[in-house]
């Protein structure tokens, strides 16, 4: 018999052979899933990810059953999951489940059936037997004969009988039931209005050329779309993929976080109709299911979604945009830890698929690989329609302070021009990248304040729950009245939040109507599509939000950004802090200004003159990038070299510790001269859900190399007891 390499679906990292039985011989292949003897008189569920004529092991077990169906996944995307098993540091398993969704995986969600009413053939004959039926069954005859075949359910309710009508009709001949498959419709609720293509402007049809050449060539390239705010780069991308279809091929567009796929959805749906399916982890798990099943039959040729619609089981990929491609929301934090912007690119050259990673503030490794020459770079300097870049203006808070006798949440200037706002009908935006009303609770007399007991940060004060909150674990708290540790009752709650500054707001313009949009609000699909309808419509004079406001927003009624607090997460110890405070900033200042009257952007700060800021105020990304890069190279930071975060962490610090040093002890020895390690050490926030955090960082040296030394030392040991043991490849944080 011929054996089948299969991985269990436990972290073994490791494969096993099985006899392939006969009867399975034409169904088992690369990508099945399949159940198989494991253990002590057990079964597990496993994937085929290989086929051979022999083993070399004797005495083999037999293949029990094969499973899943249709729930298969293509050989394209095996050589993907080991590839981001050996890049990644991750068990063979690991990967391979991310390549199927849980809903496909697990084997319980089923194809949902409905019963659908059909007129019989009888029902075309009109004779004296039509005079024997009753008049709610006449009624409900003709409403079938308008609407044509239907659910059963959408017949009793359009002829407003109950089932039994129906049912006596059926009966009688008169009409036929009948199960059928119902797709579960995530967009069910969405109202779509088709659009056709647009006239590029000289830079687009450049882009769009740079991208369809490299379609046509087929070799699996890599191009930057560099575009600042407004410049268009949607319609480019609805035009390459346009191209693809024409080529019979097949198009994912990533988004960085799912509150952008409804809105990204209903561009590409306005263009394309029902060729495009959604994948992200807000759908239920039926939609996944049908969503995914739609894809896998070749029923869809788009699909957009967040980081797991990479994996989308197209067979003849053509084109893969990953759409504000610096997001660090690309990176996965669980295991398989992967970027899904440079699988993106792994799987292009892998399926010989272009790759347009899209952005007005690339990611300097991205900037960078363009420089090395991996990537084309090509260019969208203007906004469309003539739209000038929004004006930028920074206003020192430190000074505000002084001049009104302490701090403040909106400068006098951002007051100023809000209400100019206000009596021209035009809209403002307020961005503040913290949730909550307050970031500590402070007793003013004995110092005290409270802290989760899991984690290493104070709790963020909710006033509308009156809840004191953790923003890493989740844990709640009642917010106390008096000071539990001395009872003091001058409590105070300092710092900065969203909610906070929707108090401001509403007590600054009293007569303005004002909303937040930040995930304690927007808990929900509706409530997130409901909130930016409104603002759509004029119905919302002040819009204040997180990141969630930061991108993808075209509102050309807006005319104003005030941006809080510039600095927070300017100081944070990371290297890339101000990165992505550029990046951040040019993002919101992008919302103004969309429409036919110029925009304004206020940048409240306490650091007017740093570097991050200064680039920001000037839309000057190459200057930043000059810049930045130049400490990066002589700090010896990504992208000028590779990087790996090495993490250590369980319940008992001193263990956690004790392990750290323990491998540190064994792995420097084993280096390459050019790698430089440091630590290991406490992580910055050095406990999260209980469990207490250690980090060894490794810079330089070949990252293939490294990874392969490391892979052997971390995937599946079991050797450290009450610690468990993690690399990061490739880090998008440090804290």
């Amino acid at each position: 018999m011929a054996v089948a390499r299969v991985v269990i679906d436990l972290m073994l990292d490791r494969e096993f052979d099985y006899l392939i039985p006969p009867k399975f011989a034409g169904q088992v292949r690369p990508g099945v899933r399949v159940m198989v003897p494991f253990g002590n008189g057990g079964s597990r569920s496993a994937y085929v990810v290989g086929l051979k004529e022999k083993s070399r092991f004797p005495n083999l077990k037999a293949i029990e059953s094969v499973t899943g169906g249709r729930a298969q996944i293509p050989p394209s995307l095996l050589r993907l999951a080991q590839w981001i098993s050996e890049y990644y540091c991750c068990a063979i398993e690991g990967a391979v489940r991310a390549m199927l969704p849980a809903a496909v995986r697990g084997g319980k969600i089923k194809h949902r059936e409905e019963q659908f009413a059909c007129l019989a053939a009888k029902a075309e004959h009109t004779g004296p037997e039509l005079g024997k039926l009753t008049k709610k069954q006449r009624h409900t005859l003709e409403t079938l004969t308008r609407l044509g075949s239907v659910p059963a359910s959408e017949l009793r309710e359009a002829a407003a009988v109950g089932p039994s009508v129906v049912k006596k009709l059926a009966e009688k001949g008169w009409i036929t039931l009948e199960k059928r498959v119902v797709g579960r419709d995530p967009f069910k609720e969405d109202i779509i209005l088709p659009t056709k293509p647009l006239d590029l402007t000289r830079h687009q049809a450049e882009a769009l050329a740079t991208i369809i050449n490299g379609v046509d060539a087929g070799e699996g390239n890599t191009v930057l779309l560099h575009g600042v705010t407004g410049s268009g780069k949607t319609e480019v991308y609805l035009q390459a993929i346009d191209h693809c279809l024409a080529k019979g091929l097949e198009a994912i567009v990533l988004v960085p976080e799912i509150a952008l796929t409804p809105q990204t959805c209903g561009r590409f749906r306005a263009r394309f109709g029902e060729e495009v399916s959604v994948l992200h982890s807000g759908l239920s798990d039926g939609e996944r299911f049908d969503e995914w099943t739609k894809i896998n039959e070749g029923r869809t040729r788009i699909v957009v979604g967040a980081r797991s619609a990479l994996f989308a089981p197209f067979r003849h990929l053509g084109l893969i945009v990953v759409d504000e491609e610096h997001e660090n929301t690309y990176k996965q934090d669980e295991i398989p830890r992967y970027n899904a912007r440079d699988v993106a690119v792994v799987r292009g050259r892998m399926e010989k698929a272009t790759v347009v990673l899209g952005t007005a503030t690339p990611a300097l490794e991205s900037y960078y690989n363009c420089e090395l020459k991996k990537y084309t770079l090509t260019e969208l300097p203007e906004r469309v329609d003539d739209q000038r870049m929004p004006l930028m203006e920074v206003v020192d808070m430190a000074a505000e302070a002084s001049l009104r006798g302490g701090a403040q949440i909106f400068s006098r200037r951002l007051e100023d021009l809000v209400k100019e706002r206000l009596s021209n009908g035009e809209q403002t935006i307020f961005f503040l990248n913290r949730r909550g009303y307050a970031t500590q609770f402070l007793c003013s007399d004995c110092g005290y304040v409270a802290g989760c007991d899991d984690c290493s940060i104070s709790y963020t004060y909710h006033r509308r729950d009156q809840m004191l909150v953790c923003h890493l674990c989740g844990s709640l708290l009642p917010a106390p009245e008096i000071c539990p540790q001395c009872g003091n009752q001058e409590v105070r709650y300092t710092g900065l939040g969203t909610e906070k500054i929707e108090a401001a707001a509403n007590g600054a313009f009293p007569r303005a109507k004002v909303a937040r949009m930040d995930s304690d609000t927007m808990t929900t699909k509706r409530a997130y599509q409901k909130t930016l309808a409104e603002f759509g419509a004029g119905r919302i004079n002040i819009l204040i939000g997180t990141q969630m406001i930061a991108k993808g927003l075209h509102f050309p009624n807006v005319t104003l950004v005030g941006i809080i607090f510039a600095d927070l997460g300017l100081h944070l110890p990371d290297f890339r802090a101000g990165e992505r405070t550029f990046q951040l900033l040019t993002q919101v200042a992008g919302r103004a200004g969309r429409g036919d009257r110029p925009g304004r952007v206020i940048v409240q700060t306490y650091t007017p003159f740093h570097p991050a800021i200064q680039f920001a105020m000037e839309h000057d990304f190459k200057g930043f990038y000059q810049e930045e890069m130049q400490a990066r190279k002589i700090l010896e930071f990504p992208p000028a070299t590779h990087m790996i975060l090495l993490h250590f962490r369980g319940e008992d610090e001193e263990r956690v510790s004790e392990v750290a040093t323990e491998f540190s002890e064994k792995l420097l020895p084993l280096l390459p001269p050019e790698v430089q390690p440091m630590g290991p050490m406490p992580a910055p926030v050095a406990k999260i859900r209980g469990k207490f955090r250690f980090q060894l960082t490794l810079r330089g040296g070949n990252v293939v190399q490294l990874v392969r030394l490391l892979r052997p030392l971390i995937v599946g040991i079991k050797g450290y007891k009450g610690v468990e043991i993690h690399a990061d490849v490739d880090p998008r944080s440090l804290m």
